[in-house]
């Protein structure tokens, strides 16, 4: 898939086709600044490097991830709900997962409890937690960006951890994520604060 400059790979896993690689779309602004309706696609990279978004992809805001659709914001829910495929940031023809389609996806390669290290990359992680990337699905652990200081950096857990944003919410203020760590085969599922900016994986329609 040729977007925005970038070459994504595909990999079909059950009856589904992701994107192979994390999105990294937009123009780059510091992780000490909120992303903006702008009409632009903002992304964060990890310790605020260009060179680092081009081997882990970008890291979005929930309501950018989503391009503010029907006025979905992170405070503020969308109006109506969202139906259907979600686009937001993701080439034509391919939008953000939604909480039953990464259902899928950890049921297609063997539910939250044993499965991390088959979508994780070879090379990501060690011990019980070392990827074998047996699904081709090949998650690094790119970290995050968070939405509060910590001395002195807004992004944290390089090589440790990933976070993949879904494109519906827990609340207006919170939405869902599945996250895969460096020294675990457990897949955790679970909602947090719309500012975090996490990774993007996109769904073929």
């Amino acid at each position: 898939v040729e977007y925005e400059g970038q070459t994504y790979n595909t990999i079909q896993i059950g009856n589904q086709c992701w994107l192979k690689e994390n999105l990294n779309v937009g123009n780059r602004v510091l992780g000490s600044d909120n992303q903006t309706n702008n009409g632009i696609i903002e992304k964060y990279c990890m310790d605020d490097m260009e060179v680092l978004c081009n081997t882990y992809g970008g890291f979005y805001q929930w309501a950018e991830a989503v391009q503010y659709l029907n006025g979905a914001s992170n405070n503020t829910p969308p109006n109506p709900e969202f139906s259907g495929n979600v686009k937001g940031i993701c080439p034509e023809g391919w939008h953000i997962p939604t909480n039953a389609e990464t259902q899928t996806l950890i049921d297609a390669i063997g539910g939250l409890n044993n499965s991390a290290n088959r979508i994780k990359a070879v090379g990501q992680g060690s011990d019980i937690g070392a990827g074998t990337n047996t699904s081709g699905f090949s998650a690094l652990l790119a970290g995050y960006r968070n939405n509060s200081i910590n001395n002195g950096d807004y992004f944290e857990n390089l090589e440790y951890s990933v976070w993949f944003w879904m494109s519906y919410e827990a609340d207006q203020n919170n939405g869902f994520y599945f996250r895969v760590n460096a020294i675990s085969d457990g897949i955790e599922y679970y909602y947090t604060t719309k500012v975090m900016g996490y990774s993007v994986r996109c769904l073929k329609d």
